[in-house]
């Protein structure tokens, strides 16, 4: 048996991350590498910090970036450089790369990354802080994070972000935390900054910055709890949402795993999908609604509620589901009732994938019914009362009652 070929015979692609100190953060090794690659890849930013190491070609990253990436991955077996910012895999091209280039081909210098700097600035264990990115991402992606008492730090965009982000903070109740602004750490220019969200007026901000948030709530805060079942005025809807206490077993019964997705069909409010996403940042799902009205109030709602990357299909089912990527799990909660929506998301579902079914009315329950008898699965019968006036007194005021059937597909 031939031994593997050790990572020295096939490294062709070196990553090496660099500070705004420039090349006085680079150990030795890293610059000789720099100074003897025949091409280096970067930002502007990074051929500049290093114009006195390069010696070869500089290429500075094109737009859309994969064409640099294909540019790279066609000089393999010859030796190329890559500038990165701090650490290349976290939230880095490092990760982009490897997705193309086998870690035996590739060497990793890293330097300490934005959230390291800036935890050593402030004294936060790192591990205890949520840290998050919010560069080329919407600002609401924090929402998830936003809890009394949180400590977070995000990447930011630009020197826009950090007001942005105070805005956001402001506008759902929890304008009294505290925003430090890290500017261009371990650099020169380096400089550290703070206010309260609601009085946030910091100008001249760096573009190169993160921000850091101890949060503090307010009376009213929109704080998202990490259960399933949030209450229904978390989402805007007209009356087409799977109420809280459905909603709750309706996604244990969907059982969410790492990395699934979700198909959630006649979504309506889109509650399922966004909770299901909730659950875990790498869960995906696809919102299919055939009204342009509530699709357009999904998308409001993913975005308020911190989701803004639920995928949502404006379609009727089953026509809606073609070229859609194969589900792990399916929900549906309305139009199951129309010919061919159940048996298309049947077919649709990944073997050993999960199936639940809500029916509120008799067709749709029949349906169900037939499904049980054929395939098996569960059927339960959820009811829920809640207190209402009764007059100068209090009763029980039930809602209507939900068939629920949950069928798990054969891996055959």
């Amino acid at each position: 048996m031939s031994d593997l070929p050790s990572r020295s015979e096939k490294t062709w692609l070196t990553i090496i991350g660099i500070g705004e100190d420039g090349p006085d953060g680079l150990g030795e090794e890293a610059r000789r590498l720099i100074a003897s690659a025949p091409v280096v890849f970067g930002g502007a930013r990074h051929h500049a910090l290093l114009d006195r190491l390069i010696s070869g070609e500089r290429l500075i990253w094109q737009s859309p970036f994969e064409t640099s990436v294909d540019d790279i991955v066609s000089r393999r077996g010859t030796p190329v450089v890559v500038l990165a910012s701090g650490d290349p895999f976290l939230y880095g091209v490092g990760a982009t790369l490897s997705r193309r280039i086998a870690a035996d081909e590739m060497r990793t210098i890293p330097a300490p990354s934005a959230f390291s700097l800036a935890a050593s600035r402030l004294g936060w264990p790192l591990q205890d802080t949520a840290t998050i990115s919010l560069h080329g991402r919407p600002t609401e992606l924090i929402m998830p994070h936003l809890h009394d008492g949180r400590r977070i730090i995000a990447l930011t965009s630009d020197e826009k972000g950090p007001a942005e982000l105070a805005r956001l903070l402001t506008n759902y109740g929890f304008g009294r935390s505290r925003l430090t602004v890290l500017e261009a750490l371990g650099g020169e220019r380096e400089k550290v900054r703070s206010a309260l969200a609601a009085e946030f007026a910091l100008g001249a901000i760096d573009p190169l910055n993160v921000c850091a948030v101890e949060v503090v709530a307010d009376e009213k805060a929109r704080i998202l709890p990490f259960t399933n079942g949030l209450d229904d005025g978390f989402f805007e809807h007209d009356g087409q949402i799977t109420k809280r206490e459905i909603r709750a077993l309706t996604l244990s019964a969907l059982s969410p795993r790492y990395g699934e997705l979700l198909w959630d069909i006649g979504a309506g409010s889109g509650s399922i999908g966004i909770e299901w996403m909730l659950c875990d940042p790498s869960l995906k799902a696809i919102a299919i609604e055939q009204s342009p009205e509530r699709a357009a109030r999904i998308a409001r709602n993913a975005t308020a509620l911190g989701v803004p990357s639920l995928a949502l299909v404006e379609g009727t089912a089953p026509s809606a589901f073609r070229d859609l990527a194969q589900p792990d799990a399916i929900f549906i909660g309305g139009g199951g009732s129309e010919p061919g929506v159940l048996e298309a998301a049947i077919a649709a579902l990944k073997p050993g994938g999960r199936l639940v079914a809500n029916a509120v009315t008799l067709e749709m329950e029949a349906l169900l019914l037939s499904e049980y008898a054929k395939r098996g699965g569960t059927l339960t019968r959820l009811e829920v009362s809640r207190a209402a006036p009764v007059g100068t007194m209090s009763g029980w005021r039930p809602a209507m009652p939900v068939t629920q059937w949950r069928w798990i597909k054969d891996l055959t």
